[in-house]
């Protein structure tokens, strides 16, 4: 994923970046345009590593709204000379979402921005899903020209607005076109041409497919590793395995898992490992290191779907280790470990982050795994883990970790995370801050008016606001 350029934790910039409620706290209270100067620098340069996962959108307009900032700097970035030639939605794509989440403030001006973007800017797909959600019908009318025009009135030109059509995210701007007197007839037919084509691809085999038994299974795999351009055909493998193998192949198997080539031996692998084959654990320890990172991938992959008694077993065993293996073995008895497993799971916290900081791989495993434990003497490297990392999402699962471990949570992190980026952060917080800080009900009580909240928090918060004795 991309990885952004973050600022130190204690700076303004570096909380704004990680969404964290301090940030918000910190710029309420900075002077006005260095505060601004920081959030802007935010939307315009998107600070998540993942954006699938973490929130900045709505966090960031409620700055904009409360610093009543202008969106000058927003225009200037959206319609950049290099817009048209880059396609990368990263560029664009926090800043219209908050844009977005302004017009649903009723802030004019971004509404105008969203509607001039849709109509002349590089990613105006984003742009038009933003205004679906909040612009009127007339609004959404008026665009049809400037979208359309984007299409040539040739067979390329037809089949990309049919693409475009299928693929919306909000269907509802093509659904008024299609009404429309002058514009509907071809928007009809790339509404019908996407249905068609979307059934075609479900009826058309979508690459080359095995023969129906273990050997040619096998030799499918490897074929896709060997060939230009290499496909990864292992995990499909194992799949066809399941249905193609029995019992009297299990030899067959377990010579390929051991000395098979790459891909045959990585589909042997995983295929043993789902059938939760006795020999299938000392395979995988072996696998784990090889030279190939086919198949060390595939061990370990395997290994980490595994439910059985005995893997967990073999975790326990494996859990020391300094390597892969060994950070998915911690990994499984923080899924599934019992109260005997803490110290294992404890160690491996404080190795993994000690070796490789506060964004780790496969950390949130761990981070939950101690939550679920209880394992309270972890508290200093959760929160250690809550101000470092750059992820909110990790954050958020370092905060939920908190509030079953550390008993200072309400009067501490659980405040600050009524104003955190991550609706589930907020969630938590609503649940656990305490009332006794002045700041808080205040907070509950704008959340719970605030129309662009998510359904899940105002349920927390409304029960908070309800319940009939103060919450300390």
């Amino acid at each position: 994923m991309f990885d952004p350029d973050i600022a130190p934790s204690g700076t303004l910039l570096g909380l704004l970046q990680r969404g964290r409620g301090d940030g918000t706290l910190h710029a309420l209270a900075e002077q006005r345009g260095e505060a601004l100067a920081a959030l802007e620098r935010c939307v315009l340069s998107d600070p998540r590593r993942d954006w699938q996962v973490e929130s900045r959108s709505l966090y960031y307009a409620r700055l904009y709204s409360e610093l009543e900032g202008g969106l000058d700097g927003i225009e200037q970035h959206l319609f950049h000379p290099d817009d048209p030639l880059d396609t990368d939605e990263q560029r664009t794509g926090l800043a219209l979402s908050v844009l977005g989440h302004l017009a649903g403030y009723g802030r004019r001006d971004a509404l105008r921005l969203l509607r001039d973007y849709a109509a002349r800017g590089g990613n105006w797909e984003w742009a038009l899903d933003e205004l679906a959600l909040r612009a009127d019908d007339a609004t959404l009318r008026a665009l049809a020209p400037a979208v359309l025009d984007r299409f040539p009135r040739d067979a390329e030109g037809d089949a990309a607005l049919a693409r475009a059509v299928r693929e919306a995210y909000e269907p509802r701007p093509w659904r008024l076109w299609a009404e429309d007197p002058v514009h509907g007839e071809r928007v009809r037919a790339a509404q019908e041409r996407g249905s068609f084509d979307r059934w075609q691809r479900q009826m058309r085999p979508a690459g080359p497919t095995p023969g129906w038994s273990v050997r040619d299974v096998l030799r499918w795999a490897q074929e896709g590793l060997d060939g230009h351009p290499t496909q990864h055909r292992d995990a499909p493998a194992a799949r066809c395995l399941a249905a193609v193998a029995g019992p009297e192949h299990r030899g067959e198997l377990l010579d390929a898992a051991r000395r098979g080539p790459e891909a045959a031996r990585a589909a042997a692998l995983r295929h043993l490992a789902d059938r939760q084959d006795p020999d299938v654990l000392a395979l995988i320890g072996a696998a784990s290191a090889d030279p190939s990172p086919v198949v060390a991938r595939a061990a370990l992959e395997s290994f980490s779907r595994m439910r059985s008694v005995a893997a967990l077993e073999r975790a326990r065993a494996w859990a020391g280790r300094d390597d892969e293996l060994g950070g998915a073995a911690a990994r499984m008895l923080a899924l599934l470990g019992g109260p005997e497993d803490t110290a294992r799971v404890l160690s491996a916290l404080r190795r993994t982050v000690r070796a490789h900081g506060a964004d780790a791989d496969g950390l949130d495993v761990l981070i939950e795994g101690v939550g679920r434990l209880s394992i309270g003497c972890a508290a200093p490297v959760l929160r250690h883990v809550y101000r470092e990392t750059a992820s909110s999402h990790l954050r958020g699962c370092a905060a939920r970790a908190l509030a079953a471990t550390d008993p200072s949570f309400a009067q501490g992190f659980a405040i600050e995370c009524l104003w955190d980026c991550e609706e589930t952060t907020r969630e938590l917080a609503a649940r656990y801050a305490t009332t006794g800080d002045v700041r808080v009900l205040a907070r509950l009580r704008s959340l719970a008016a605030d129309p662009a909240e998510e359904a899940e928090v105002q349920t927390a918060v409304r029960g908070r606001l309800s319940t009939p004795e103060p919450l300390t």
